[in-house]
This record gives structure tokens, sequence and C-alpha cells, in this order.
């Protein structure tokens, strides 16, 4: 079977690291990939928003399936692109289409989705540039700390909490007036805060089936105990310590199958991973938001903790017989930390050497081979993968891997677990 990924980052790396243990031995081509994917496939030299490229590239290497691994294409319309296509409509796209992909794409579109179908969520009220007045009163009637989000995407960094009113009234022009994040907040959702601890929940649907992958808990912000800007992941753990069975029911109560009905009663045609950002707050399970692909990093526990053949797994969803799917999860806790370039989640340099990859499990994201040497070439460059009997050992032999691997201004946290 030959399999086309799309995206460049860790998740795309733990992809290919998966579907390399698969006895079916697929072929994996990825674009654009990084210097871990190339070890495990064939890098294409494209971007995957580039959908003319992708078709050549499909028809090229006699691609049997897509698996869309970013946000980015699946909001731009890659699996409608295919499916519409004269040559190409009977391949198979991992990854929901344009309608769906709106979940991800507009924070107004996936709050408007929960209210009508009663998924418990935060209050909320959307504003744009012709009603920022409205909107900075709006802020004066609600207690603090403010939850800003921009709309569209925004790489994971559209989302600001802040604790004082006039700091969220000139956060709220920037972003509107002076459209601080672009597009992506044209229009600004104003949520109310939630005080509790985040998980991630994924569902993978083929439109009728669904199977639920192990439960996993990131951490966004780039300062130890949770503290600075957000960035688009410093590690991950899995399976998460608090959410016991009874926390679990309630989630697949009131979260799951009314997300999965909600699409069937919309008439949304949602094939592909949902990735449900949750909080509990008491003893109850709110949603934060919805995206429409595997989370990064967290997709670096998740799957190692899959003990199904990935290759079937995705052959099930693209034939639709998923409910006839039994998922095995390991037992096996994993833990992931992210090294990442000096600076970032701000200005960062690329192009510095690394070393030290040849020790455990080290997911490849912004990484490069130039002139033989490989190099930064991105933010999050790279992960280490540790598993053990709890989050806590795993955490350890994660660190103790990341410990061997070097480059110029890395910077990774040392306090992940610290809240579990």
């Amino acid at each position: 079977m030959n399999i086309l990924i799309l995206g460049s980052g860790g998740r795309e790396h733990t992809f290919c690291w998966k579907l390399a243990q698969s006895p079916q031995q697929p072929n994996v081509f990825i674009a654009p990939g990084n210097a871990g994917t190339a070890q495990l496939g064939t890098n294409l030299p494209f971007e995957p928003t580039d959908f003319e490229a992708v078709a050549a590239a499909v028809t090229t290497n006699n691609i049997d399936l897509i698996v869309v691994g970013p946000e980015a294409p699946l909001v731009a319309g890659i699996h409608d692109f295919i499916a519409a296509h004269p040559n190409l409509s009977h391949i198979p796209v991992i990854g929901p289409k344009k309608e769906a992909a709106q979940l991800e794409g507009s924070k107004a579109y996936a709050k408007a989705f929960m209210e009508r179908h009663n998924i418990p969520t935060a209050p909320y009220k959307q504003f744009t540039a012709d009603t920022l007045n409205q909107g900075l009163d709006y802020l004066e009637t609600i207690p603090a700390p403010y939850v800003l989000k921009a709309d569209g995407l925004a790489a994971g960094k559209g989302v600001l909490i802040i604790n004082d009113l006039e700091e969220a009234k000139v956060a709220l022009t920037d972003m509107l007036a002076n459209k601080k994040f672009g597009a992506a907040s044209e229009q600004v959702v104003i949520e109310g805060f939630l005080d509790g601890i985040e998980l991630s929940c994924f569902v993978l649907t083929d439109g009728e089936g669904h199977v639920t992958f192990p439960f996993a808990k990131d951490y966004k912000r780039i300062g130890e105990g949770d503290t600075g800007l957000n960035t688009g992941g410093m590690g991950a753990v899995s399976p998460v310590p608090f959410n016991d069975a009874a926390f679990t029911q309630k989630i697949h109560e009131r979260i799951i199958a009314p997300t999965l009905s909600g699409f069937k009663k919309d008439a949304i045609d949602f094939v592909g991973f949902v990735f449900i950002g949750l909080i509990r707050v008491g003893d109850d399970p709110f949603v934060i938001e919805y995206n429409v692909r595997m989370g990064d990093p967290e997709t670096q526990v998740v799957l190692p903790r899959i003990e199904n053949d990935l290759v079937d797994l995705l052959s099930a969803t693209a034939k639709k017989q998923l409910a006839e799917v039994a998922l095995r999860i390991s037992s096996q806790a994993a833990a992931t930390v992210v090294g990442v370039a000096g600076g970032y989640p701000e200005a960062y340099e690329k192009g510095k050497e690394i070393t030290g990859v040849d020790n455990g499990l080290i997911i490849h994201a912004g990484t490069a081979v130039k002139d033989g040497k490989l190099q930064t070439n991105g933010g999050r460059v790279l992960s280490s993968t540790g598993f053990g009997t709890d989050v806590h050992e795993a955490l350890q032999n994660a660190y103790k891997t990341l410990t061997k691997v070097s480059f110029e201004g890395m910077y990774y946290r040392t306090d992940l677990g610290f809240d579990l």
C-alpha cells in the first residue's frame, strides 16, 4: 500500500514511525516531511496547501490513501478537492471536508455547534472590528481573567488569557482593529474563564463508527509552572492520572456521543480525527475547543500506546469499518518532552547543528539535513518520548534521552508532570 502523509511536524514523523512497525510494510510518502520522516519514507518537496502538487504526487506515486496531518489544508478543502477530482475521487482521505474543518477553522462555528447540541462549554460572545466598542463594553460586564480567542487559525498562538481589564481591552483592540493575528482575528470570541485542569481526547471516526484513542495531557506554555506565552506544545503525557473511569464515562456521554450525533444531525461529513480539548472543572468535563486532526505533541504519546496496526486502522476508516475494530491500548505510560529553538515562540534562528539524536525515541519536527548535517529548521525542533509503568517514570526516561541531544540555544521545560 502507498500512503501519502501531508505535513512536516512531530505528528507526521510519529505516523511514519508507527506505520514502519506494520507487517504490511506500506510505502510512505511525506510532503514536505522533515529529517526524521526521510529515514522512514520518501519526502516530497511541496506544501500540503498546494493542491495541484498533491494531485500530481498522488498520480505519480500511485497513492492508495491520503492522511492529512495539519489543519491548514483541511480548512482550505483538500478533502473536497480530491473528492471532486476527475481522476482521484476514489482515493480515500483521512481528514474531514471543508465544512467539518470549520470546527477548528472558526471558534465561533465550533461554539455555535456546541450550543446547538448541548455540549458543555464556556459561555461566549463574538465581535468584529465593527462591534469593537460592544466588545469593550462586554469585557466590563464579566469577571477576570478574560479569555480572548482569534476566530481563525493562528498556529496555536491566537488565545490570550489576561487578568487585567485595561490590558484585555488593549489586546481586544489590537486583535480586531490592528489585526494582530491577521485574518485569523477579523473576528474574536470572548469566553468565560473555566478554572480547572486540561486534557485531550482523540476520536477516529469514519462517519459511522468510531474508536476513542488514549487520552493525553499536553503543556502549552513556554515557561516552567505553565507561565509565559502559549506555544504549539512543550510536551505531553498519556494516560492522564486524574482521568478515572467515572470521569471518562462523563466525557463519553456528555461530549463524545453528542459530538458524533451532532455531525449526523447537521449533515457534517466527518471522516478522520476529532481532537477535543477538554478541561475538568470540579468533577465535570467542558470543551475548550475542537481540532480536526491529531495533536502535536500528543500524537507522540498517543500512537505509541495503541497496539493495533495503524495500516489496519486507517484502512478500516477508509472502508467505513471502524465499528468492527477493537482498539488495544498498552498499559505502559508514555511521555514526550519538546526541545525548542532559543527565543521560541517569538523570533528564533534556524540552521543550528543538532547532535545526540541516536539515543532513545527522538521524534523530529523542525529539522532538516543540509550539507550532510542535521540542523534546526523550526521553532519546535524535536521531542523525546519515553515509556514507563506510570507517567513519572515515562517522563524520567524522556528527559534522560533528551539530555543527550544538543543544539545551540536549545530549551525545554524541566517540570512537565508538575501538576499531576
